[in-house]
């Protein structure tokens, strides 16, 4: 179980060639209690993988969108400028 805070980030993608164009917001959450469960499917197929992380673990991953970590721990909520689909 988590709790749902405040927004942090938002951020956007953009495929020129598509016209795809698509706003994420994110969101400072706090496990409660629980475990992720193993049986998680994101329906787009998109995310691959989730988990928690201390802040100090974030800095060794490779996380899209770059501000995420920045967001995650600071103050207030930040946007990170619209950024074109990497494939």
């Amino acid at each position: 179980m988590i709790t749902v805070g405040a927004p942090c980030l938002v951020n956007e993608f953009h495929d020129p060639g598509s016209g795809f164009h698509q706003v994420e917001i994110f969101f400072r959450c706090r496990l409660v209690g629980g475990t992720l469960s193993e049986n998680w499917r994101d329906p787009e197929g998109i995310v691959m993988r989730r988990r928690w992380v201390t802040r100090s673990e974030m800095n060794d991953l490779r996380v899209k969108p770059d501000a995420l970590a920045a967001a995650a721990w600071g103050d207030g909520i930040l946007y990170d400028p619209l950024e074109d689909l990497v494939r």
